[in-house]
């Protein structure tokens, strides 16, 4: 990672999006103190994440990995007993509700969970300890469409409150447009761009127009270009193209895509 410098305000869900080997994964761990960085800091609910105050925070804080850690022999029933003796906080009822919302079976040993199962419970037990911030690694990866709509409807209701935040990491581009007020683009470790989501849509836009129109237009405003037999594709800050031109909105994946492109 490099001159990595993000904040996630409360009462908002922040989208990073990246590629894989991006650096997703290495900046989750060094919030939650599992890496200790080389320079710089991670302060998280007001704590420095290496410091020993840090630990005590813990308990505010709704973690799921893109493998979820739990012993290959319990049923969902028994991790809720095992988590009350862990959280003060454990809320039972809360727990067994999200079990029912999302289908999760109480009484099937985990090593007979499928991938999409095993996130489910570990959403739930993320979000049944009464926490204040979630950090979500590709949790929503092995989620079929109709369950990953549930969960996003789980996420929205949690950050009405507005002491509340999430940070999620996902390569599923369209889950977080759906979601998030920030999106933050890492590429090969360098964020390339940290903004409200209506910000980006605003901002950007794709134009249809001739080689000849294309090559009228300011190339800093130009963040990426297809050019086909039938003429050229461009996505451009919108400000920076004169006249009355006609944009087609931009999605979020697009226009990573192209500035992942540009920076390659």
């Amino acid at each position: 990672l490099q001159d990595l410098s993000l904040t996630v305000p409360s009462g908002t869900i922040c989208g990073l999006v990246g590629e894989n080997g991006a650096g997703k994964s290495t900046t989750i761990r060094l919030l939650m103190g599992a890496l200790r960085p080389d320079s710089g800091r991670c302060t998280v609910l007001g704590a420095d994440s290496a410091s020993p105050e840090f630990l005590s925070l813990k308990e505010d804080i709704g973690v799921v990995l893109d493998e979820v850690g739990i012993s290959a022999c319990l049923t969902a029933r028994q991790v809720g007993k095992i988590m009350q003796g862990i959280y003060r906080s454990w809320d039972e009822a809360v727990f067994s509700d999200y079990l029912t919302r999302l289908a999760v079976p109480a009484d099937k040993k985990f090593k007979d969970f499928s991938r999409g199962m095993k996130m489910k419970l570990g959403i739930a037990v993320a979000l049944s300890h009464h926490p204040r911030l979630l950090i979500l690694d590709e949790a929503t990866s092995g989620l079929d469409p109709v369950v990953r709509d549930e969960v996003m409807d789980i996420f929205n209701e949690f950050t009405r409150d507005e002491n509340h935040a999430i940070l999620i990491s996902s390569h599923i581009v369209s889950d977080l447009e759906k979601i998030c007020d920030y999106i933050a683009f890492l590429h090969k470790g360098r964020l390339i761009l940290c903004e409200e989501k209506d910000r980006l849509k605003e901002e950007y836009g794709v134009l249809h127009c001739t080689a000849q129109d294309a090559a009228a237009i300011s190339a800093s405003a130009i963040v990426g270009k297809r050019v086909s037999p039938l003429g050229c594709e461009l996505l451009v800050k919108r400000s920076g193209v004169p006249g009355n031109s006609t944009f087609s909105p931009v999605d979020i994946e697009q226009l990573f895509i192209f500035m992942a492109k540009e920076e390659h």
